[in-house]
């Protein structure tokens, strides 16, 4: 199937809501005396999660999860499985998922149900991207980068089947 890709969310823009979203979350967590773990979702979060632990002015710990529930598509499927769990042990402490983009949510709420079984002091949600019509599970977010519209997105470690990973920005994929 042959595809072409459009930036929609060019490198300069990125740049410039990571840092003010690390702003927004070194504020509201500086005051806390529990330790504060930021959990990536792998492996779409990879490179926002770089830039945003840079961007974070307090002192905090991360790991990451992976999760499938793409596989080569371009859909999300049910079949949502969690091939790698935390290493760090979060109980008592305040944790912030960081996501590359929410759709459905399912993939999400799963993970949620997961961390919570944890017993952290507080689950607090950072993604990248939101495509809130496409919302099937009702999720708070706690932190949006950008609410965008339905469309199939690749670049700054969002893929489609692997590739597109590297783009320094946010293209819509079109098939």
């Amino acid at each position: 199937m042959k595809h072409s890709i459009e930036v929609i969310l060019p490198a300069y823009k990125l740049n410039s809501r990571v840092k003010e979203l690390g702003m927004q979350i070194t504020e509201n967590y500086k005051n806390s005396c529990n330790e504060i773990i930021l959990i990536g979702l792998l492996k779409g979060s990879f490179i926002f999660i770089a830039d945003l632990c840079r961007a974070v002015q307090i002192n905090h710990k991360i790991d990451f999860i992976t999760i499938s529930s793409y596989g080569n598509n371009h859909f999300s499927n049910l079949d949502i499985k969690i091939l790698k769990d935390l290493d760090e042990n979060i109980y008592g402490k305040n944790v912030l998922i960081i996501e590359d983009i929410i759709d459905s949510g399912r993939t999400l709420n799963k993970v949620l149900k997961l961390l919570k079984l944890k017993k952290p002091k507080s689950l607090s949600i950072c993604t990248l991207l939101d495509k809130p019509e496409c919302r099937e599970v009702d999720i708070i977010i706690d932190y949006v980068g950008f609410s965008i519209p339905n469309d199939f997105v690749v670049g700054y470690g969002l893929d489609y089947a692997q590739s597109y990973r590297h783009l320094p920005y946010i293209a819509r994929v079109i098939f």
